[in-house]
């Protein structure tokens, strides 16, 4: 582990968190306020809801606008400690159904961050980035120095791995011309209460599935396994990195290396919500558009990021899946009475 101290500082800063209101982010400004301190949120709420940070009242500055209007809302001279980088287009299906909105978001927004932070005192800056930026590999475990191997450009499933792979490029070029110290992570799978089915995340898909007592819709054979990390780990490791100078300028995979198969998945789900559900099994071809590629394995290396932090999981899977499960019912209850 690098000898560069690791731990956050426990004085109040001043964070700027992009796409706050998304899952991942919401769950960054509860850790965020925690420490005690002072947190504003852009979000458009494309894909995040300002419910998701709605319990914090005023104590968070929310700005709901697009990224590029929002920064412009921020004063020339408000000093930032921290920035995180969240906000994006996720998620499969929003992917192929709007690949132009996807790629002009996730590419233009990236360089508008990275442009505020340099001419704002080049605080340290968290760009989140994701596993698909490894393409088709042919291995089954990533490690960051792997080449990444992508489709055709006909088929539009691989342009966001390129629009991620190119902000990978941007904050490193940040790093290397403007000395921003910037840190990029890579996400795997990541999972908890607060993420959506509706843009094709696995996970909560099967869970609201189960709840209605539902078929959970497999794909393929369901033998292609993945590694599931619960949000607020996910969320627990990042100021360590930020706080680690040796970090700044590196790009790190974050997730769980404990691999589950699908079917697995979707057993698990069922087991632990007590559904009467079913599984059913779907080709690919009724799912996805022709050409979709999807890969067997996705297992990340977790060496070089254990070799700045400590980083180890609080949650188990079957601890997600019932917090994920408690707070679909708990909206479901809400939307119910409301009607």
């Amino acid at each position: 582990m690098s000898s560069t101290t690791s731990e956050p500082t426990s004085s109040p800063q001043r964070v700027l968190i992009t796409g706050g209101a998304g899952f991942i982010g919401s769950h960054l400004v509860d850790q965020s306020l925690r420490s005690g301190h002072e947190v504003v949120v852009i979000d458009n709420c494309s894909t995040g809801s300002a419910t998701n940070i709605a319990h914090h009242g005023d104590r968070v500055r929310f700005i709901e606008n697009s990224l590029s209007d929002g920064l412009n809302q921020i004063e020339s001279d408000e000093p930032f400690n921290l920035i995180y980088h969240l906000a994006a287009a996720v998620g499969v299906d929003l992917v192929l159904k709007d690949p132009i909105g996807s790629i002009r978001t996730n590419i233009q927004q990236t360089d508008a961050i990275l442009e505020f932070a340099r001419e704002h005192g080049r605080p340290p800056t968290f760009i989140a980035s994701s596993s698909e930026v490894y393409g088709k590999p042919g291995v089954s475990v990533f490690s960051e120095e792997d080449d990444s191997i992508y489709g055709p450009t006909s088929i539009s499933r691989w342009s966001y791995a390129h629009a991620k792979a190119i902000d990978e490029y941007l904050a490193l070029a940040y790093t290397a011309q403007h000395g921003l110290p910037v840190v990029v992570a890579r996400f795997f799978n990541t999972v908890g209460p607060r993420q959506l089915g509706s843009y094709g995340m696995v996970l909560p898909r099967f869970v609201q599935s189960a709840l209605n007592n539902q078929p959970l819709r497999v794909f393929g054979d369901g033998q292609q396994s993945r590694c599931f990390c619960d949000v607020r780990d996910v969320v627990a490791v990042l100021p360590k990195l930020m706080a680690c100078s040796d970090a700044h300028g590196k790009v790190m995979n974050i997730g769980s290396d404990r691999s589950v198969s699908i079917q697995e998945l979707a057993k698990r789900v069922i087991e632990v919500t007590g559904s009467e559900s079913t599984i059913e099994h779907v080709d690919y071809s009724d799912a996805y558009p022709a050409g979709f590629e999807d890969l067997r394995h996705r297992k990340p290396d977790l060496t070089r990021l254990r070799s700045f932090v400590e980083f180890d999981y609080k949650y188990t899977l079957d601890d997600t899946i019932r917090d994920l499960a408690e707070v679909l019912l708990a909206e479901s209850n809400v939307r119910s009475g409301a009607m």
